[in-house]
Formats: structure tokens, C-alpha cells, sequence
């Protein structure tokens, strides 16, 4: 498990990073994430209005890996005996920052987040407002609570599309990588 781990952390690592995790993902961690970046963040040239995109993002980031983790259960008694357990990292490239989530998924979810993803990178700003606005009023809330809006708020926040990835864990779980950018420099 750690080898392939640290082979999914490997290929979300990418530029100066300011912020990495991995391992449970519960309240106090949110919290305190959220805490160290808006610190890092105080005492630089990004403009507020960036500070507060990559602010949002993160916090929908980080509440998607809190709500819709799918633990091997395998792996829950063994190296990562909590049933959210998540990676993110938030790092500064030459024009955006990125943010690169991951946790596991069931085999049998990856359809319907392609599907979602992709109609989300489908569409103009205007049809994102749109589509919003009409998850927002018809959602049906899966078993895990949600209802997509996390995802088409990601897109609408970032203006940019949303990256993913799966990487084959065993026959039924995947390890799913999330990948948006948000641009400070035009």
C-alpha cells in the first residue's frame, strides 16, 4: 500500500509546494489546513481576491475528500486504520496554483464521476451559472450527502477545468486524483 501511495503522491507533487498531506481527513484537519495556508498566504504578493478563490476551493476540496472517501476495507485495520483517509497538495506553479486531491473510490463510482466531471468541463461559465443554479434546485443527495454542487462550484470559483485521474488499486477500488488550477497571474 505505501509503495503505491507514494507513486500517486509522486505524479500529484508538482511545483513549490506550500501545503502536503496525507493521512485522515477529519474536522481538525480541515481546520488546521485551512489555518497554515491563509497563514503562508498573508505575507504575499497574491492578490486578496486569489487568497479568498484558493480559500473556497480548498475548502471544497477538502470537504469532498471528508465525504466521499471509500476505504479498502483491507487497509482500514492495517497502515491507515481511519476510514477517511485522503492526500492533498496545494502548490504555487509560474501563473496558477494548484490543488491535487486524492482518495479511494470504489470501482463502481468512477462512471458517474467521469460523467460528472466531464459534463462540468463541457460547459461555458454562463452554462456552469446555469447548471448550478438547476443542480441547486432539483439535486437528488447521494447516500454520502452530496449532490455534484462541490464540483461545479470548484469550476465556476477556478474558471478552468477540472483534471482527474484514476489509478487501479486492486479489482474494486481506485485511488482518484483531482487536479484545479487557479490562476493568479493573466
Amino acid at each position: 500500500m505505501s509503495k503505491f501511495l507514494d507513486e500517486c503522491f509522486e505524479q500529484m507533487n508538482q511545483g513549490e509546494v506550500v501545503v502536503s498531506y496525507r493521512g485522515s481527513i477529519n474536522a481538525d484537519v480541515i481546520a488546521d489546513t485551512l489555518g497554515l495556508v491563509e497563514a503562508k498566504l498573508e505575507d504575499t504578493e497574491i492578490h486578496n481576491s486569489i487568497k479568498k478563490k484558493l480559500y473556497n476551493v480548498l475548502v471544497e476540496g477538502l470537504q469532498n475528500l471528508y465525504h466521499h472517501v471509500d476505504m479498502p476495507k483491507e487497509l482500514t485495520s492495517q497502515e491507515h486504520p481511519e476510514s477517511n483517509f485522503g492526500v492533498f497538495i496545494i502548490s504555487k506553479l509560474p501563473e496558477t496554483f494548484r490543488i491535487s486531491t486524492g482518495n479511494f473510490v470504489q470501482k463502481n463510482r468512477i462512471d458517474d464521476i467521469k460523467e460528472k466531471i466531464d459534463k462540468i468541463n463541457s460547459l461555458s461559465s454562463e452554462e456552469l451559472k446555469d447548471f448550478y443554479k438547476f443542480v441547486l434546485n432539483n439535486q437528488k443527495f447521494s447516500e454520502k450527502g452530496g449532490g455534484g454542487l462541490g464540483l461545479i462550484d470548484i469550476a465556476r470559483k477556478t474558471g478552468n477545468k477540472l483534471e482527474y485521474n484514476f489509478f487501479r488499486y486492486n479489482d474494486q477500488y481506485y485511488f482518484f486524483n483531482l487536479t484545479v488550477y487557479i490562476n493568479f497571474l493573466k
